[in-house]
């Protein structure tokens, strides 16, 4: 006989057991839940999410969601999955393991929502990919092959290669929910889908005049500015020392950053480029010119340090050995950047155009590596700046070379503040803050200016010399810090 105590537990186990089976045939997760497994002990990880309008069991009747039984509509909606290679005639795909949420897409404060409606006469055709992830192919009244020869400029295009290449826009899990609709007026069944457009914005609007046009017009200005000073230490033969090569050099680089820069302000040519090269073309060059600096401040601070300051080799072998740790010390963090995006990135950034598909850029782990070296150089310099301006306090008086590399110096230490600032603002604009990027739209063309006047308006030396070149604009000031033949010429000018 069993006791009480026997019954209540027995009680108690069948209790909970009924319990557990009405909650697991009851709930229906949601867009935006989390549940830790599904209703077949799989992983909810594993499973691909689909975002379903309505509830398992409900239709869309005329924009309203109803029972199937109200509907009159036995047939539950099932989504119809494609691959990326898939084409016209193809055998269709094996359906990946995926689970249903239900609600409507969680759109962002710059987009809105907007129906879709697909049917096989209609313009537009909804399709699922394996990933979760909802296609839209938008096409029109004109023959697609004719138009697809048209669009890629390539005159032998097969059937097959049409539909692969066509127009598309694809949503993630979020941003769109499809189902099975009902249009009584027009007496239709379709695929019916509410995704998360961008909202149109003006092109007066202050995100497009500084994003499409001011940008740009900043970035030439800053390239001319890079130009003009490359120019002159290369063109002038006085200027065409190590220093001189080594501000050259730099400014090359810089020139090469803001080109590939503006490659990637107009995202809706994303078929004509590839922003993943013009990414690493822009941070790669922008780390050289951060070695050009490293190695102009310890060309400076070797030189006060020494004992002699005479020169013992000449200033082209020096130009070697420093171009080796340059480019030496670019390549090999490049590379590991590039090792470290394409092997250890585990959420990789997309950026795409309005009507193609999008592109792989590089993530934050590469750019963490790139960020991290110029950081890095950045601290050296600024070693370099305290020790040297140590060793000048201690120095009683300075010889002829210790007064040219004094100039020097005071270029380095200032280019140097310049790039730290500009340094900061780019690494803050890639928060994707809009007020962090327009400041770094105006951060960047300051920099530019600032060290044109510094390696060139700045300097009686190179404002002389490119007045006696030009043979105007000459300034009346002393000769204070120029070469021999420099001070001969400016006492025979009368200067």
């Amino acid at each position: 006989m069993w006791t009480m105590r026997e019954y209540f537990a027995l009680l108690l186990l069948v209790g909970t057991t009924t319990a557990s089976a009405n909650y697991a045939s009851n709930y229906a997760p949601r867009i935006g839940d989390d549940p830790a497994r599904d209703t077949f002990g799989q992983k909810e990880e594993d499973l691909v999410k689909i975002a379903k309008c309505c509830e398992d069991d409900e239709i869309l009747l005329d924009g309203h969601c109803v029972t199937q039984k109200q509907a009159n509509y036995t047939e539950l909606w099932k989504p119809t999955f494609e691959a990326e290679d898939t084409y016209e005639g193809a055998q269709p795909v094996k359906e990946p393991k995926y689970t249903l949420l239900h609600g409507q897409p969680k759109c962002k404060s710059n987009e809105k929502q907007w129906d879709v409606y697909s049917h096989p006469t209609g313009t537009d055709r909804l399709v699922m990919m394996l990933n979760g992830q909802l296609r839209h192919y938008v096409s029109d009244q004109e023959d697609p092959e004719q138009k697809a020869k048209e669009m890629y400029g390539v005159d032998d295009f097969d059937s097959e290669e049409v539909q692969a290449k066509a127009i598309h826009y694809d949503y993630s899990f979020g941003h769109y929910c499809a189902d099975k609709a009902i249009l009584t007026k027009d007496n239709l069944i379709i695929t019916y889908a509410k995704i998360c457009v961008p909202s149109p914005d003006k092109w007066a609007s202050t995100d497009n005049l500084m994003k499409k046009a001011i940008d740009p017009a900043f970035h030439a200005l800053a390239m001319v500015s890079y130009l003009v000073v490359a120019i002159v230490y290369f063109v002038l033969p006085q200027l065409r020392d190590l220093v001189g090569n080594m501000i050259t050099s730099m400014t090359l680089c810089l020139i090469v950053e803001q080109s590939a820069s503006i490659v990637k302000i107009f995202t809706e040519f994303g078929n004509h480029i590839s922003f993943m090269v013009a990414d690493s073309v822009q941070y790669i060059a922008l780390l050289a010119a951060f070695c050009w600096l490293n190695a102009l401040g310890y060309y400076v601070w070797n030189t006060f340090r020494s004992n002699n300051v005479f020169l013992r080799s000449t200033d082209r072998k020096k130009y070697c050995l420093y171009s080796m740790y340059v480019w030496s010390s670019t390549f090999c963090i490049a590379a590991t950047a590039i090792f470290a995006h394409f092997t250890l990135e585990t959420n990789v950034p997309m950026v795409g155009g309005v009507a193609f598909a999008a592109q792989e850029t590089i993530g934050w782990l590469a750019l963490s590596v790139l960020f991290t070296s110029m950081g890095f150089t950045l601290i050296v310099n600024l070693c370099f700046v305290l020790t040297t301006i140590n060793k000048l306090k201690r120095m009683p008086t300075y010889g002829r070379i210790h007064l040219k590399m004094k100039t020097s110096f005071r270029t380095f230490l200032l280019v140097f503040g310049v790039m730290t600032f500009g340094w900061v603002s780019l690494l803050l604009s890639l928060l994707k803050y809009d007020g962090l990027i327009y400041c770094n739209i105006i951060v960047n063309v300051i920099e530019a200016l600032a060290i044109l006047y510094i390696c060139v308006f700045g300097q009686k030396r190179v404002k002389f010399l490119l007045g006696k070149t030009c043979n105007c604009c000459i300034p009346n000031e002393n000769p204070d810090g120029f070469e021999w033949g420099e001070e001969m010429t400016a006492i025979n000018a009368g200067y």
